[in-house]
């Protein structure tokens, strides 16, 4: 009976992390409208979703403490409670850089915050972190190796595109100013981590319900980074 309700209750904290994975996915989606539209009301309402988004973080943690306080897991139990919490961490940061995405939105509105020469990169930026999010949303449900494996091919499309913004931001010509070069070189970085840890959800899922990892071998934990760019106001994490 007690182990019955510890693997309900397990299965209810799995539900929760796939609705904040959904969220991910939506508000990254809306927070590339906001940025290459311009659109003030939209990327405010971004930032509220994505607070909302951050208050199911507690409701998550709180869940799996209690699990670890109240139900006396084992083993595998352990693990799969460990590693939920990390699973938590993970959708909260992905929450967090969606955030800085609209915010920049806001703070440049009027005016666009990407340039017209590097508006289709970022385009592409966008779709490739909505499917990311989607894929990641699709290992939380089926924890299929395959689907974790699939993760890291998908992210090296990410990566191509996050090098190709830097190529022109560093080209010669580019005639946008400093403060457009620092606002697209952050958001490149939001997109670009925002898959890592989009990557990191597939991996720690499947460890969380097989005991390993898609390559077999454990996957180093991404660290919650600061990124300051001196003397300037756009000192941000990107972690």
């Amino acid at each position: 009976m007690v182990r019955t309700r510890f693997h309900d209750h397990l299965e209810q904290l799995a539900d929760h992390l796939r609705a904040m994975c959904v969220r991910n996915r939506e508000a990254i989606a809306m927070a590339t409208d906001a940025l290459l539209g311009a659109d003030l009301e939209l990327a405010e309402r971004i930032i509220d979703y994505c607070v909302e988004t951050v208050a199911m973080r507690e409701d998550a943690e709180h869940a799996a403490v209690t699990l670890l306080a109240l139900e006396a897991p084992v083993a595998g139990e352990l693990r799969q409670v460990v590693t939920a919490l990390q699973l938590v961490d993970d959708l909260t940061r992905m929450s967090a850089l969606t955030e800085h995405i609209a915010d920049t939105a806001r703070r440049r509105h009027p005016a666009a915050a990407v340039p017209e020469r590097v508006r289709n990169l970022m385009i592409h930026m966008g779709a490739a972190a909505v499917d990311l999010a989607d894929a990641a949303v699709g290992v939380l449900t089926t924890a299929d190796p395959g689907d974790a494996a699939d993760l890291d091919a998908r992210d090296d499309t990410m990566d191509d595109l996050h090098r190709d913004l830097l190529a022109a931001v560093l080209a010669e010509g580019w005639d946008n100013g400093t403060a457009a070069a620092v606002d697209v070189t952050l958001l490149g970085r939001y997109y670009e981590r925002f898959g890592d840890h989009a990557v990191e959800v597939g991996r720690r899922t499947l460890y969380m319900t097989t005991g390993r990892r898609p390559d077999n071998e454990a996957a180093p934990s991404i660290p919650a980074r600061e990124s300051p760019v001196s003397g300037t106001e756009f000192a941000v994490d990107v972690g």
